[in-house]
């Protein structure tokens, strides 16, 4: 191999990808990038066997070739590097690749790219194209929402199923759902069911750059795989076998209290609150208070033997009973975090049943948190 690159775009095309590097594997080959010619480009691919990571950068190309070497080290090396042309120069003999830019020359022992586990080709009819912008928005929605408990693997996975010109994910740990759906760009004629890692959906949203503006998602048949294409990379993704739980009948279909407040002066209450609930096992209490006249109350307070208590009091449109119920102030906040609208809604019936919360003017999304125990 002997090719030249742009080392900006090397470094980036090296941090995209590395994120699938095996860190603790019993194969020291997937501790490496696999760097490869392809078509007058450069390929860079990692995987950690469940999750892989190619994309494909611009490059001169005048003998082809293919090596793999450590992420790290080449990572690094070339984030070092001065903005200029990075000579790429492989001793296939050696497998030593030497790398040159400027006035710095560096060696690096790889191994034979035909140890590495091979990447699947990409399919490029079949697949549904998703909008790149909803796809992110949809993912950083949801994923946040499922379970980090290996115990249950199906929970670590974000539910996607597409079925017409409808997209919904859906993601729980047990003590919260994240529902979002959208609308594909090209309608399916086989519905798709499927449980994707959320590791990969978060890094699906972040390889996908401001310049993708669709993602083709395909499903090959007895591969137990989804592969994502966009412009420039591809991931593959194993998917997550079992049954995911009927999340459809734990969202409250009525409510009994309906509670409207500005979603900034809520996210920064819970905040505040946070403080002090973090030692107290994150618990706050939520004092929901209409009034006959006038916009309502709702009382947030926190409290801590060992740190102290906080009170913090919102305006509130509230139709409905009054209510004193708590909650997980994390739980809280990190959906809040991820509404985009001015005004959100809380949806109520008892302190012992699960409340629902919905960006007010957008029916896309639906979030269902369990309260705590009152104590």
């Amino acid at each position: 191999m002997k090719a030249s690159v742009s080392q900006q775009e090397l470094a980036h095309g090296l941090s995209t990808v590395s994120r699938a590097v095996s860190p603790r594997s019993t194969l020291p080959v997937l501790a490496n990038v696999l760097i490869a010619t392809d078509e007058g480009r450069i390929r860079l691919s990692a995987t950690n066997l469940e999750l892989g990571i190619s994309c494909w950068i611009k490059a001169t190309v005048e003998e082809e070739g293919s090596i793999t070497i450590p992420a790290r080290t080449v990572s690094d090396l070339v984030s070092t590097l001065p903005n200029d042309r990075v000579e790429m120069l492989l001793n296939d003999r050696t497998q030593t690749l030497n790398v040159r830019c400027g006035t710095n020359s560096t060696d690096i022992k790889g191994i034979d790219a035909q140890e590495y586990p091979p990447m699947p080709l990409p399919e490029k009819s079949g697949g549904v194209e998703l909008n790149v912008a909803d796809l992110k928005e949809m993912i950083q929605q949801v994923a946040f929402a499922a379970s980090s408990d290996e115990a249950r693997p199906v929970l670590q996975g974000v539910l996607t199923q597409i079925e017409g010109t409808t997209i919904t994910m859906a993601a729980t740990d047990g003590f919260r759902i994240s529902v979002r759906s959208s609308t594909v760009t090209n309608p399916t004629d086989k519905a798709i069911s499927v449980i994707i890692p959320a590791r990969a959906m978060n890094e699906l949203a972040r390889i996908a750059a401001n310049g993708d503006t669709t993602v083709s998602m395909s499903v090959p048949a007895g591969r137990g795989q989804v592969v994502f294409n966009l412009k420039d990379a591809e991931l593959v993704s194993q998917l997550i076998e079992g049954n995911f739980p009927d999340y459809k009948v734990i969202i409250p279909r009525s409510y009994k209290t309906h509670t409207v407040v500005s979603t900034p002066s809520f996210q920064k209450a819970c905040r505040q609150a946070e403080i002090i609930a973090r030692d107290g096992n994150n618990i706050i209490r939520m004092h929901i208070q209409p009034k006959m006249e006038g916009p309502g109350i709702v009382e947030i307070s926190a409290q801590s033997e060992e740190t102290g208590n906080s009170e913090v009091q919102l305006d509130a449109n509230i139709d409905g009973d009054g209510l004193l119920i708590a909650f997980n102030v994390r739980y809280l906040r990190e959906v809040l975090d991820v509404v985009k609208t001015p005004s959100v809604a809380l949806e109520t019936n008892a302190n012992n049943t699960p409340a629902t919360i919905k960006p007010i003017g957008e029916d896309e999304f639906t979030h269902v948190i369990m309260p705590m125990h009152l104590g």
